[in-house]
């Protein structure tokens, strides 16, 4: 039965979204301010129905209700809790009806908390979040039902696919749809901007907090997926270029211009236009990654669904969604002229060259990502584009966009001193220079790209940590005094700079675990022992172990450097009980400066064990630098001018003009 309450839970949704979509957009257009507040209950009222659908499925996985098609196709009464709920979004229709859920989640986020905003921007904003609520509902409803019954109902499922059963799993997927489905809510903002002909201070004053939660959780939604990948697949590696990472990848990189854009439409009234485009692109790509992810076009460990028709409605929901507002933009876009005008070495075009080089980058992922697809089926001919592409595109216009943010921040609104700068980045620049030497005296015949990466992250690291001292004058007057600015600094200036501090830190990572890594593959028996990087790698045991819903073989190793203890390491070659495929669960020991990292394989049949044994340079300072990062996103979310609506300017000057 309830099930069957979810199924028309949805329908019920799907109604209020029809009525949301036309009735607020009509009285905007006319001024009837009673159908513009439909907006506001409808929205909420949308939201409960679409949460108790996604209860009754979670529901459903929760005591294994087997009649219930996808809880017998991705679930097992054997597997642990956690898995069974989270496979309530580890399939194509569990996590389609997620997508809504969030969909509607900023929705009524916005009916709550926008009661500053402009009657009719609201009412078409959150029309406009309705009209894409309409189009998924559909989607679901016509080719995807979640409540799908099975008669007669099996008495046990089939498991949710072993890959998945993983803790950093659980949580990625929401994370991540938070991240790249939440940059819905700035796309009806902007849609709703050009119908109404307006955008301003205020405008990105109501955008920005949304924006920077979107792209805060997406941070954390990708460093989850990359963590998963580096403890669950046993390769060593933290990110292999797939089309899905990149699909949720573009959606980031875009929706970081974006972000720095509104700021230039805040403070100085200026890249209108070019901000509202990127509002528009940014939701674009994420409805590019969910056809990615479900069209059936590409095979990846991520993909949820392989039905081409499928495929074919997300691409009609795509071409919508994106090409009429394109189109309404290439109408508009003439009158919406910027007021602030500036030089080319300011601030603002600081901005504009980061913007510049985030647009291009993406392409280049796009490009990357698409030409095997389409050169496939225009030919028939497959190739593999990876590392060494991205490497030689992506990586080369990484560089100047980490040189640029340094330099950013120490130049000023509309005309800024590049030499000034350049001088107050001195420290920056030897540290950087020192750092870039010790990469290659480290390993001189590396990779070019090494002491380039290294130089760039501690050039970035140093040159906050050089911007945040002067913020505060740390060397100017007593502590006292120094507190004192420190605690009356907007929350807005520590969160940028936690942002920035933590992309170094990452890029940092990056360089090291890119460049330095070293592996050893090997048949050891028992009592034998490896040695790599100094660190000698017994075998002590093989032995078998028992899951909930699996058995493991499991090997123990001691590290040992110098002769002194370092770790135990406890690797597993597992065997689902239902899914018959083998998995690997590398054992990870983690220090400082590297992570020593282990994977038992296959046996030889003469009582030896394939090992692979890596050690890992700097790998861990990646999820630091994100956590870094994402904790920054909070801290700026956190500040009281995000929560207060329009700018004092702009109210200053409509209270002049009245």
């Amino acid at each position: 039965m309830i099930p069957e309450l979810g199924h028309y839970a949805l329908v019920l949704a799907l109604v209020l979204a029809l009525a949301q979509a036309t009735v607020p957009m009509v009285g905007a257009a006319r001024g009837i301010r009673p159908w513009m507040q439909l907006a506001r209950p409808a929205a909420l009222a949308q939201f409960v129905f679409v949460a108790f659908a996604f209860i009754a499925l979670m529901h459903a996985f929760a005591v294994s209700d087997f009649s219930v098609a996808i809880v017998t196709q991705h679930s097992h009464s054997d597997q642990p809790l956690i898995y069974r709920l989270s496979a309530t979004w580890g399939n194509h229709e569990g996590s389609l009806l997620l997508w809504v859920l969030i969909l509607t989640v900023f929705g009524a986020l916005v009916a709550l908390f926008g009661e500053n905003l402009p009657p009719r921007l609201k009412a078409r904003t959150l029309s406009i979040q309705a009209m894409i609520s309409v189009g998924f509902l559909l989607f679901m409803l016509l080719t995807s039902n979640p409540f799908a019954r099975l008669n007669p109902a099996p008495m046990q499922g089939n498991e949710l696919n072993p890959l998945l059963q993983d803790p950093g799993l659980a949580l990625h997927p929401p994370m991540l749809y938070l991240g790249y489905v939440g940059f819905s809510i700035v796309f009806s903002f902007a849609v709703a901007a050009l119908i109404d002909g307006k955008v301003d201070a205020a405008w990105a004053r109501w955008v920005r907090p949304w924006c920077l939660l979107s792209w805060t959780t997406l941070t954390g939604g990708i460093a989850l997926g990359s963590w998963w990948a580096y403890n669950e697949l046993g390769w060593g590696g933290w990110w292999f270029w797939d089309p899905v990472e990149n699909a949720s990848f573009m959606p980031w990189l875009i929706g970081t211009a974006l972000l720095h854009s509104a700021l230039v439409v805040e403070k100085r009234d200026a890249l209108k236009s070019w901000t509202i485009l990127l509002s528009i692109l940014t939701f674009g790509f994420a409805l590019l990654g969910t056809f990615l992810v479900r069209s059936g076009i590409i095979t990846s460990v991520h993909a949820f669904a392989d039905d081409p028709t499928r495929g074919v409605f997300i691409l009609a929901l795509l071409a919508i969604a994106i090409g009429v507002p394109l189109s309404l933009y290439a109408l508009r876009a003439p009158a919406l002229r910027g007021g602030g005008l500036f030089a080319p070495l300011s601030r603002e075009g600081a901005l504009v060259m980061n913007n510049l080089l985030l647009a291009t980058m993406t392409a280049t992922v796009l490009l990357g990502t698409l030409y095997p697809l389409l050169l496939e089926l225009a030919t028939g001919s497959t190739i593999s584009v990876g590392g060494p592409f991205y490497m030689a595109t992506f990586g080369v216009l990484a560089l100047p966009l980490l040189i640029v943010m340094a330099i950013g921040p120490f130049l000023g609104w509309k005309r800024g001193d590049v030499r000034g700068a350049l001088q107050r980045l001195t420290v920056a620049g030897i540290s950087a220079l020192g750092a870039a030497i010790i990469a290659v005296w480290i390993q001189g015949d590396g990779p070019i790209m090494a002491p380039l990466g290294m130089f760039v992250g501690v050039w970035l690291m140093v040159g906050t940590l050089v911007e945040f001292m002067e913020r505060i004058r740390l060397f100017d007057g007593d502590a006292g005094r120094v507190w004192s600015r420190a605690r009356h600094l907007p929350r807005a200036a520590y969160g940028m700079t936690l942002a920035h501090l933590g992309l170094a830190i990452a890029v940092i990572g990056m360089t090291g675990a890119g460049a330095w890594k070293s592996e050893e593959v090997k048949v050891l028996q028992p009592g034998q022992s490896l040695t790599l990087q100094g660190y000698e790698f017994k075998l002590e045991r093989v032995g078998g172990v028992r899951g909930e819903n699996y058995l493991a073989e499991q090997a123990h190793f001691t590290v040992s450097r110098g002769g002194s203890f370092v770790a135990d390491l406890y690797p597993e070659r597992r065997q689902y009980m239902v899914q018959p495929a083998p998995t690997t669960e590398a054992a990870i020991h983690t220090m400082p400066l590297a992570d020593l990292y282990a994977v038992i394989g296959e046996p030889d049949g003469k009582g030896g064990w394939l090992v692979r044994i890596y050690h890992e340079p700097l790998v861990g300072w990646i999820w630091f630098g994100a956590l870094v990062m994402v904790a920054g996103g909070l801290t700026s979310l956190s500040d009281r001018r995000y929560r207060v609506g329009a700018p004092v300017r702009a109210a200053a000057t409509q209270a002049a003009k009245a």
